[in-house]
């Protein structure tokens, strides 16, 4: 497969997913309160079927990817191709890009973009979303032992670093304007370009990832209505939120977690 044509299907994919799956954006005050001054449409946390299509199709042609025998000549002739363009340089703003989108999706009602949500809002998604990514990435990663395209470890699939770049891509496009979407989609290509780049990851990981990280972002949001409920969070005077999300980087062997407060 010629790395042009794969390049070029990476750069197209922002447009493609923020253009197919637009949500109305509803008028939310731009400065960060508590609750939303005008009423909201809130579609984003409504669970549809139609939503588990993108994430699901993306997950199964990863898995796809792991032992059949046109696939496998696929992602191998991807390798090399890869290997040729790079010279065994590596780029390691994959290790920093990684977090970005999510920290932009915290970060950004602060800096006046609209959201559809106030900050505790966007944290108790985030921490779900960052749990969520926790248990789905590192269970497949588990259980399935793919090896790595270098062969120094059992846990390339899927690729966390892509997982963790769409998941906030996918929170980013479901909250802000869609200009915003699709720069944050295109951060998270670039992560999952890069992984294959530097020879960290097979093809199939890197698609599989990008699945994963939407799908965690959607259960996030999914599950605000529970624990709004579940905490009385629309109470009036409920100001204060503790979120902690454990976490454990499979490929660095490193255990810790995120904490978001709220005061």
């Amino acid at each position: 497969m010629n790395i042009k044509t794969i390049i070029t299907g990476l750069m197209l994919i922002p447009a493609i997913i923020t253009g197919t799956t637009v949500y109305a954006q509803a008028p939310v005050d731009s400065v960060e309160t508590m609750t939303c001054q005008y009423p909201c449409q809130d579609n984003t946390t409504r669970f549809k079927p139609t939503q588990l299509i993108l994430p699901g199709a993306l997950i199964a042609v990863g898995a796809f990817g792991i032992e059949n025998g046109w696939f496998c000549h696929l992602k191998r002739d991807v390798r090399n191709e890869f290997q040729h363009m790079s010279h065994g340089h590596q780029i390691k703003a994959d290790k920093y890009l990684q977090y970005l989108p999510a920290a932009g999706y915290l970060a950004m009602g602060a800096l006046g973009v609209k959201s559809k949500h106030n900050f505790k809002e966007r944290a108790i998604v985030t921490v779900t979303s960052l749990a969520s990514y926790g248990v789905i990435a590192g269970g497949m990663k588990l259980c399935i032992n793919e090896r790595r395209p270098q062969g120094d470890e059992n846990n390339s699939f899927p690729s966390g670093h892509t997982t963790l770049a769409f998941m906030g891509a996918e929170l980013i496009r479901s909250e802000y304007p869609l200009g915003v979407g699709i720069g944050a989609y295109a951060v998270a290509c670039g992560v999952g370009f890069m992984r294959l780049y530097n020879d960290r990851h097979w093809l199939n990981d890197v698609i599989a990832g990008a699945g994963v990280g939407i799908l965690c972002a959607r259960i996030g949001y999914w599950m605000l209505p529970v624990w709004k409920k579940v905490f009385r969070l629309d109470r009036p005077g409920c100001n204060s939120i503790v979120a902690v999300a454990p976490f454990y980087n499979m490929e660095y062997r490193v255990a810790g977690a995120s904490f978001v407060g709220y005061f």
